[in-house]
């Protein structure tokens, strides 16, 4: 029986695979089961009207809500992996972060009206934030350096996370429709508990480094710290206060910070005194494929904005006399995950050396995006509820094409190519770039109404394309700067 080169005692138990795989994947699975029945639960509570049980904003201040709560929640990527690196370590952090989560739902299911939506979504920020890097940071320490399994283990949990993605909008939907929409965030709340014990049984068989903490912050510095932190609250107050936080301009307003944050981080990685020469060449390497990431989830993300508006009101639901909640629309592409994945790894054993390397899969992804919004335009134009269900399900199955040449790629890569003081941190920002597409997803959605979707859909699939094809001018320069890692 074989082990790992990460912790060699403990025998690997699952196709070759390590034993903390098992407990990683179980937490992901109940993670992405809340997250992703709440995420249109709440869409749909956010805009439908007072008299159907919603909130009655308007689409566009409904997507822009959604897509600031993406934004952020990746944007607390950084936060949680600084908190692992320098506090914690990427355990307790975890635990911690699964905690805040179930708390969230618990409130979204409890508290009525905008104060649970806005108590809810705090809480899920912050949990979100700091469970998403140090989840993947914890499969990455289960593999040790060179280890030929890390790339399909992260294909592996990525199908065990669709397959929570898959069952929560189905459960969700149906509870919201026939019970109500705090049931659906209900539903949500026992999803993440169940998380929240695996991680608690199962937390033994994790490899040792997530009990570490890298770079452990000095007691001098952590009034500093804390200060800083003071400092953002204020400001996000004072925002709040002159209407720079306005419901219509929120997910603007994210965007902007976090291309700030973006910035400042590529900057203090590359200066920093503690990443190597040859780590620095690295973290250049990684910028292109960073910025064309930034264009593909801007796109991807409106499957939870623009693509769940669509469902509700530019589909005939009723199918063989029953009238289908919107929300399963929203466990199309898990479920096409579900189905391609072993397929997709098939192919990749069998290509052995010949595989495609990260940056070409990147180039892939971003034109298979690209051309799933071209996709809606022969349905643009149409007046009401009069497309069928089976025409988004085929541009979903290509969203799903698309993602799986991107998202896995991009969980494997980040844990492959970060500096050693930046180990969290380095998972954290590349989710920036999934921070940065969903922020600018609600957004772009602002724009989009029946009446103006051919422009809609024609302009961002054509600057997609575009953006491949200045991505793909890059991609020798790009294996240079990554000496040899795929």
């Amino acid at each position: 029986m074989t082990t790992t080169n990460a912790d060699p005692a403990r025998p690997a138990t699952i196709a070759g695979q390590p034993r903390g795989l098992v407990t990683l994947v179980g937490i992901g699975l109940w993670e992405r089961f809340s997250f992703y029945g709440m995420q249109v639960v709440l869409l749909y509570y956010l805009f439908f009207p007072v008299s159907e049980g919603g909130l009655g904003l308007s689409k566009a201040e409904a997507t822009s809500v959604i897509g600031a709560y993406g934004g952020l929640v990746y944007l607390c990527t950084v936060i949680g992996g600084w908190v692992a690196d320098r506090l914690l370590g990427s355990e307790r952090t975890l635990f911690c972060s699964v905690t805040l989560i179930m708390l969230g739902h618990v409130a979204l299911a409890i508290v009525p009206g905008f104060a649970g939506v806005w108590i809810g979504l705090a809480l899920l920020v912050v949990g979100s934030g700091g469970q998403i890097g140090n989840l993947t940071s914890s499969l990455g320490h289960l593999y040790g350096e060179g280890d030929r399994r890390r790339d399909n283990g992260f294909l592996l949990f990525y199908m065990g996370l669709n397959i929570g993605a898959l069952a929560g909008p189905l459960l969700t939907g149906l509870a919201r429709t026939r019970l109500g929409f705090h049931y659906g965030f209900g539903i949500a709340a026992i999803g993440m508990a169940i998380g929240l014990v695996l991680l608690y049984g199962g937390r033994r068989h994790l490899a040792p480094r997530g009990r570490t903490v890298p770079d452990q912050l000095p007691r001098s510095a952590m009034v500093k710290a804390a200060a800083a932190a003071a400092g953002v609250l204020l400001l996000l107050v004072l925002a709040a206060a002159v209407g720079a936080l306005s419901i219509r301009h929120l997910a603007t307003a994210i965007t902007v910070v976090v291309v700030a944050v973006i910035v400042g981080y590529f900057t203090t990685m590359l200066c920093s005194a503690k990443v190597s020469a040859a780590e620095r060449r690295r973290v250049y390497g990684l910028i292109p494929m960073f910025l064309i990431n930034c264009v593909f989830w801007a796109l991807y993300q409106q499957q939870f904005t623009v693509v769940q508006v669509y469902a509700a009101t530019r589909l005939d639901l009723h199918v063989l006399g029953f009238a289908m909640p919107p929300e399963f629309f929203s466990s199309a592409v898990p479920f096409f995950v579900i189905l391609l994945t072993p397929i997709l790894v098939s192919l990749w054993a069998r290509a052995g050396s010949h595989e495609p390397s990260t940056p070409t899969k990147f180039l892939v992804g971003v034109v298979l995006i690209g051309l799933s919004f071209l996709l809606f335009l022969p349905m643009a134009g149409n007046d009401g509820a009069v497309n069928p269900p089976l025409a988004l399900a085929g541009i979903l199955l290509v969203f799903t094409l698309a993602e799986l040449f991107v998202s896995p790629v991009q969980l494997a890569l980040s844990t492959q190519l970060a500096p050693k003081a930046f180990q969290t941190q380095t998972v954290a920002l590349l989710f920036l770039s999934t921070a940065a597409g969903s922020a600018a997803s609600g957004m772009l959605a602002g724009f989009y109404s029946p009446a103006r979707e051919g422009a809609y859909f024609s302009v961002l699939g054509l600057a997609s394309l575009g953006a491949a094809a200045l991505f793909a001018m890059t991609i020798p320069w790009i294996k240079s700067m990554l000496n040899g890692s795929r």
